[in-house]
């Protein structure tokens, strides 16, 4: 039987073009990180008011069925005791994605205005650096809340606990307001998303839609208590900082908390370069033994 073989030049073509096929289906592919192993709270780190950092009271925060969740059955009553619980590493340019429902009954003698009330805490101050005292860290909260059967409440909303934003060119000061989402009564799933962008845009997403957005978070107002150490001086621009989850006095559940990093290497000529990057980082840039970071041939 007789067999034709390509031109070697040909050849050298077809491997040149799929390699560059191959390097472009891996510089688009997004590289979703779970911060959550599903099993315990390794890497999260437990903040609850008139507790030490880390000292994660009544087994407030805890894994149930592969899920992160928030119980009070270790409570006599909540008595103001929120809670936050913080991953180990600050983010500053990225997507999070995450799934939350509320469940149960609130806690005794807590708040009206908490029921079926969480949320999601972004460029926050670390945990070590609340104060014993202090209600909730200075941040930017992606609050979530539950339907109560009958009323319309949005969720993904914005609350700014010793911080503004600007909107539409604008100081933004009032303490929270209100998304264009819909009502989620019930136990339901809900899948958040929010893009951060540093210091200059956040946007909200509440079951894939796009349901509000704002710039430049940074210090100022107030609605924190018993602060610890100074975050920075009103109008500093927040680029980046902890996420946290929150217990606000309604049991809820977090599960598939996801992050894809929008910060890394932008060189087209490294290994590990992302078409959806946004920031730079050279130092994250790895090349091929022998190459520089333009994509040359050492001498």
């Amino acid at each position: 039987m007789h067999r034709s073989f390509p031109h070697p030049a040909l050849a050298v073509f077809i491997f040149i073009s799929s390699s560059f096929s191959i390097q472009a289906q891996r510089s688009t592919r997004e590289e979703w990180v779970s911060l959550f192993n599903g099993r315990d709270l390794n890497g999260w780190t437990p903040k609850i008011r008139y507790h030490e950092a880390g000292d994660n009271f009544a087994n407030t925060f805890r894994v149930e069925n592969r899920n992160i969740v928030v119980r009070y059955d270790g409570y006599d009553r909540f008595d103001e005791r929120f809670g936050h619980l913080f991953y180990q590493k600050p983010f500053g340019y990225y997507r999070l994605k995450l799934e939350y429902r509320f469940i149960g009954e609130q806690a005794k003698e807590s708040p009206g205005w908490a029921i079926r009330n969480s949320g999601v805490m972004l460029h926050g101050q670390t945990p070590q650096s609340m104060g014993k005292e202090q209600d909730f860290p200075v941040s930017i909260e992606v609050q979530f809340l539950g339907g109560n059967g009958k009323d319309l409440r949005s969720t993904c909303n914005l609350c700014t606990p010793g911080t503004n934003v600007e909107m539409n060119g604008k100081l933004f000061t009032p303490h929270c307001v209100n998304s264009k989402s819909q009502t989620y009564h019930g136990d339901q799933w809900v899948r958040a998303e929010v893009l951060v962008l540093g210091d200059s845009l956040i946007r909200h997403y509440a079951n894939g839609e796009e349901v509000l957005a704002y710039q430049r978070p940074q210090v100022g107002g107030s609605n924190v208590s018993g602060l610890g150490t100074p975050v920075g001086h009103p109008g500093l621009l927040l680029a980046s900082g902890t996420i946290s989850l929150q217990s606000e006095s309604h049991p809820v559940e977090f599960r598939k908390i996801e992050l894809l990093e929008l910060e890394g290497c932008m060189d087209p000529a490294a290994l590990n370069f992302k078409s959806y990057h946004v920031k730079s980082k050279p130092g994250d840039c790895r090349y091929k033994k022998g190459r520089t970071p333009t994509g040359k041939e050492k001498d």
